[in-house]
């Protein structure tokens, strides 16, 4: 095959690839989701609602371990270094550029949605969740389909999907970010950034989930919460434009002022761009986050679903809308709806923190992006491991896919590989959705767990003050499958 037949034949396949990423997320996914959002907050009679204190009060002793294992927090940190990455910086955005202010709060309201979903799918992977030799837990979309639909064939197929997306391309996709950022804040060479990506990715991926989760519970938090006081500090010394941005929102999303429109104008590019950002970067029903929650060790499978519901209020009412208000308060200077093309997304909310404080601020924000992409790349990567640890639980095997991670983040340090990248959304579009199905079919599980969460609340069954959960509980509708939990029984 000649060297043009071979770039006709890669860009036929790019595009083809690109259409169906865009048909997937576009439409397929963004409705699914959405109805996923709707379907489980009737299901659970407004979870996120009722039990807001218990969401809220979530984080409080999280980081117990005495229990041994992955705890509660570092499971929730995991999770949240996926949620806040660098679709926080460029997606929200670009989300302002298509769909103006408004977006923000279209944005708000599926994340109230997806908290119901997020709860959802954690409570479920910890009820499925198995117990390892080494005493960590896994759980997630693989387990609860084969355990809880009884399709361990179909949780394989998921587990595929995942663990070539996250395991593989995600850390393409995210060292490439890493070193584009150093390249345009410093003139650092890719081949200078492709080393130091390595140095960083190979002790941590090397080391294993708790290598991994004990990262992610320092790294993830602490960036999000400087990102959120930088912010909050822009906001205190401009006042009279934070107060002006909340009202463009306000009236972006309901057309009550002319101007405010994104490319495509009007209310309607407000909703879709604001429900389809929202809906992507909480992650709420697309599974990984799911992955972490099951490795969590916790006395009650509820206790992890208020706290990854949590990250969902974290990715997206905080730090999404952070990145939003920034932008906004820099004004017209930075952003310009109707006019401003994609690509200026890449630098929006650089431009909008320079404009703001200072042009000295460059070099903190690539950091920021480079952590936030590292953090994304452990994240991910832990999600492979997890659907890897279903499939098989020979060390050679996962040795082997570690040091494939390593490799694959060197080489996305150096070159743009789109076609890899596109087939990546593909795979995590396919998993996604056999992970919304499962969710729906198993949500009475989900019902039961959170009834017998609400009956006990306060009783003497407790641990040191912690619910005790059995997984013969009355309120479920059988016994679980023999595992984690006790009580639990071969069904």
């Amino acid at each position: 095959m000649t060297a043009l037949a071979h770039a006709s034949w890669l860009g036929q396949l790019d595009s083809a690839l690109a259409t169906v990423s865009d048909l997937l997320y576009s439409w397929v996914l963004m409705w699914l989701l959405v109805g996923a959002g709707i379907f489980f907050t009737i299901r659970t009679r407004g979870v996120q609602l009722r039990h807001t204190g218990a969401i809220a009060a979530s984080v409080v002793g999280s980081r117990d371990g005495r229990h041994g294992g992955i705890t509660s927090f570092q499971a929730f940190a995991v999770g949240l270094a996926c949620r806040v990455g660098t679709g926080n910086i460029v997606g929200v955005a670009l989300a302002l550029i298509m769909g103006g202010p408004g977006a923000v709060l279209w944005m708000w309201l599926v994340a109230i949605l997806g908290t119901a979903t997020a709860f959802s799918e954690a409570t479920l992977a910890q009820l499925f969740k198995v117990r390892r030799s080494d005493g960590t837990f896994r759980g997630g979309p693989a387990y609860y389909i084969s355990r809880g639909l009884r399709l361990p064939i179909l949780g394989a197929v998921f587990a595929v999907l995942f663990l070539i997306a996250n395991g593989l391309v995600m850390p393409m996709v995210q060292a490439n970010a890493i070193t584009a950022s150093l390249q345009g804040a410093g003139g650092l060479s890719p081949s200078l950034g492709a080393v130091l990506v390595v140095a960083l990715t190979a002790p941590v991926l090397l080391g294993g989930l708790r290598a991994m989760a004990r990262v992610a519970e320092y790294l993830a938090p602490l960036m999000a919460l400087a990102y959120l006081v930088l912010v909050l500090a822009i906001l205190l010394t401009h006042p009279v434009q934070a107060w002006e941005a909340l009202r463009s929102i306000i009236e972006g999303a309901f057309g009550l002022r002319q101007g405010l429109g994104g490319l495509a104008g009007g209310v309607t590019a407000a909703l879709l761009n604001g429900v389809r950002r929202g809906l992507f970067s909480n992650e709420a029903g697309l599974g990984g986050a799911a992955c972490a929650a099951g490795s969590a060790t916790v006395s009650h499978p509820v206790q992890q679903g208020f706290i990854q519901a949590f990250g969902v209020v974290v990715d997206t009412l905080f730090v999404c809308t952070a990145t939003a208000l920034a932008i906004l308060v820099a004004g017209a200077d930075v952003l310009h709806p109707g006019a401003s093309a994609k690509e200026s997304a890449g630098t929006l909310t650089q431009d909008a923190i320079a404009h703001l404080v200072g042009e000295w601020s460059r070099w903190p924000m690539a950091l920021l992006v480079v952590v936030l992409a590292y953090t994304t790349i452990i994240g991910a990567f832990s999600y492979a491991q997890v659907c890897l640890d279903y499939l098989t639980d020979r060390p050679g095997v996962s040795r082997a896919l570690q040091i494939g991670a390593v490799i694959c983040a060197g080489v996305g340090s150096v070159q743009q590989l789109t076609t890899v990248w596109t087939l990546a959304d593909v795979l995590l579009g396919l998993g996604a959705i056999i992970n919304l199905v499962a969710l729906v079919i198993l949500s009475r599980w989900v019902v039961g767990a959170l009834r017998d969460w609400e009956a006990r609340r306060g009783s003497t069954a407790s641990d040191g003050g912690q619910l005790v959960f059995r997984g013969d509980s009355e309120y479920l509708p059988a016994p679980l499958p023999e595992g984690a939990w006790e009580g639990s029984r071969d069904r």
